[in-house]
């Protein structure tokens, strides 16, 4: 009934998921590959989560 006032934990990844990708950004900016390289795995990671939350929601 009050399905719109649920959170949409697609949308949560997402946030989440450009965040990381901005901070992997900077951190190549920086020189600091080792931390960009972190930091895009975790957000692949992340990718992967929405990827299997939006077939599951099909």
């Amino acid at each position: 009934m009050f399905s719109f006032l649920k959170p949409d934990p697609i949308k949560k990844l997402r946030k989440h998921y450009d965040q990381k990708l901005e901070k992997a950004m900077q951190a190549q900016r920086k020189g600091d590959i080792k931390t960009y390289s972190l930091l895009t795995a975790e957000s692949e990671t992340i990718w992967h989560q929405i990827e299997a939350l939006e077939k599951s929601n099909k």
